[in-house]
């Protein structure tokens, strides 16, 4: 019981989201290399899960320890897992697991750092510090908070997995890297939505509380537009090959999301399949992206 408290504060749904970005970096690497290590793609994907393991532990933590998770409608998709709302003495356990997470996410990256490349340094610092800083500070900073999602998962994922398999990191990989990096934010920005006045009320200022729900829809727009115009650029300027439009084919649910917002604003918690939509751009556009990247 114990342990199944502790895994469900790591939101395993939603660990599906680190693997698809890796994903896309293997893909750019593969496509350019033809040939990489497996035992290091998998020490590359552990510690992505590790650090998104982290993220989502320490943020059950800090939510729960502030009161938030009292005075939130929990849904599939926002307010929290609720894990520590129904068992509050596995708040340490829980911490314990975000910590550990964290050092071994560190431990890795020092490995990959030093026995591979050098250049993973500063990518590695910077999501060492959006990890440990997203909750307790990032989150009263409406625009860091709205672009920390995507620089996690989008650009330092990608760059990253890519960096450490071939010991490069060409412009393709960061062109690639801009795919998830809207759409990752947009994840984010939507499932923020039904927890405006839960997080104001205990001190957050992310970007729909700082700027409204008008403005953050037309951001929404705006980033699923961007994410899928860079894919049709790649395409187009012959960086990528044409079985990579396999990555238009999730816009329909980034569509579909921002129609859901238009419509009900900050009530779209009680229409959750716009939300389940915004999660499915999220994680089958890198996910069909790479699969085309391969098959071209």
């Amino acid at each position: 019981m114990h342990a199944a408290s502790v895994l469900q504060a790591t939101r395993p749904a939603f660990l599906v989201l680190a693997p698809a970005c890796v994903w896309l970096g293997l893909a750019s690497a593969l496509s350019g290399h033809g040939v990489v290590s497996l035992p290091l793609f998998a020490l590359v994907l552990t510690g992505a899960l590790a650090a998104h393991v982290s993220v989502n532990a320490l943020n059950e933590y800090y939510d729960f320890r502030s009161g938030l998770d009292l005075k939130t409608a929990r849904t599939a998709f926002s307010g929290g897992s609720g894990a520590l709302p129904a068992r509050p003495e596995m708040a340490g356990a829980v911490l314990a697991t975000g910590l550990a997470s964290l050092a071994l996410t560190v431990a890795i990256g020092l490995y990959l750092a030093v026995a591979h490349t050098l250049q993973l340094l500063p990518l590695g610092l910077a999501g060492l510090a959006l990890v440990a800083t997203y909750t307790p500070w990032l989150n009263r900073s409406p625009l860091l908070c709205l672009v920390a999602p995507g620089l996690g998962f989008g650009v330092l994922m990608v760059v990253g997995t890519q960096l450490v398999l071939t010991g490069q990191a060409p412009s393709q990989a960061w062109w690639l890297s801009l795919i998830p990096f809207f759409l990752v934010n947009n994840l984010l920005l939507l499932n923020q939505y039904p927890d405006i006045d839960a997080d104001a009320g205990v001190g957050r200022r992310h970007f729909p509380i700082a700027y409204g729900i008008r403005v953050s829809n037309a951001v929404y727009g705006l980033f699923a537009l961007a994410a899928y115009a860079t894919l049709l650029y790649l395409v187009i300027s012959r960086q990528l090959p044409r079985a990579a439009l396999l990555g238009l084919l999730p816009a329909v649910f980034s569509l579909y999301a921002f129609a859901g917002m238009l419509r009900h604003g900050a009530g779209i918690a009680g229409w959750p399949a716009y939300m389940g939509a915004n999660v499915a751009a999220a994680v089958l556009t890198p996910l069909l992206l790479g699969i085309g990247m391969l098959l071209g």
